[in-house]
């Protein structure tokens, strides 16, 4: 039998478009003609449609599935296989990304909860960047640490947050300062300003023994959106996140009587 481009279109599912590309490329023309011209396509051409829907389903190119549909030597099994390992990774790939934005929801639920008129109020210029916060979480998913800041930040009320952020702006001052008179990163003020910052963390969100700091700091230095956190964009100067990293650096190194951790902060 022989089937006109409309019914094997309504067999297969696919556009007669579909069909007309395919035959101008030269993967399925149909092995018929009407005596109108017309194609017609039979049991063969029916047969390799459903060979190039399945491939074309697992996402192979189009001049892949006729390599492997016309090559005797082309090795199925093998491409196959290979197809399959990077559906694999692509699957891997989107459950990362599912766990993200789960975690993005559970962050704007749980990290402030504010609307966005008392966020402006409150926060000003400094901006909460979500994936950041995500990462973050994801990062530090088994931290105790981290699920008791987010328990401690979700329990802040608005005027919890306004004096939070009215200690952080007056710290923020004294760091600036500090920066801009020259003060060494390794000196007792700037040191101080280091040692405010720490207990200011675990005043209002968690514990944070000295080596926590450190490791806070150094994302200061790696992530622009960390530092940002701190001192907004409009505040920051060049080289003003590495200060204050070898200022908790040194800080740290003080409380534990390193004198070489703290010859190596300056």
């Amino acid at each position: 039998m022989s089937y006109s481009v409309g019914q094997v279109a309504d067999f297969a599912g696919v556009t007669v478009r579909t069909l007309h590309h395919y035959d101008k490329a030269g993967l399925l023309s149909p092995s018929d003609r009407s005596p109108a011209g017309y194609r017609l396509y039979g049991e063969a051409d029916l047969v390799r449609l459903q060979q190039i829907l399945f491939y074309r389903e697992l996402g192979f190119p189009l001049e892949e599935i006729a390599s492997l549909l016309d090559d005797p030597q082309a090795n199925a099994l093998e491409r196959l296989q290979d197809r399959l390992r990077r559906l694999n990774e692509e699957i891997a790939r989107l459950r990362r990304l599912a766990e993200v934005a789960e975690r993005a929801i559970e962050v704007q639920r749980t990290g402030v909860p504010l609307t966005p008129e008392e966020r402006f109020e409150v926060f000003g210029e400094v901006a909460f960047d979500l994936s950041y916060a995500t990462e973050a979480e994801l990062k530090w998913a088994h931290s105790e640490g981290q699920r008791e800041a987010m328990a401690r930040a979700n329990a802040h009320t608005k005027e919890d947050w306004t004096r939070l952020m009215g200690e952080a702006a007056a710290w923020r001052a004294e760091l600036l300062a500090a920066f801009d008179e020259g003060e060494p990163s390794c000196g007792g003020r700037a040191m101080d300003l280091a040692e405010e910052h720490r207990l200011h963390i675990a005043r209002w969100f968690t514990s944070c023994p000295p080596d926590m700091h450190r490791r806070i700091a150094d994302d200061f230095v790696a992530d622009p959106r960390a530092f940002a956190l701190v001192v907004p964009p409009s505040q920051q100067r060049p080289g003003l996140a590495a200060y204050l990293r070898k200022a908790v650096h040194a800080n740290a190194a003080r409380h534990s009587g390193d004198r070489t951790d703290l010859e190596g902060s300056r």
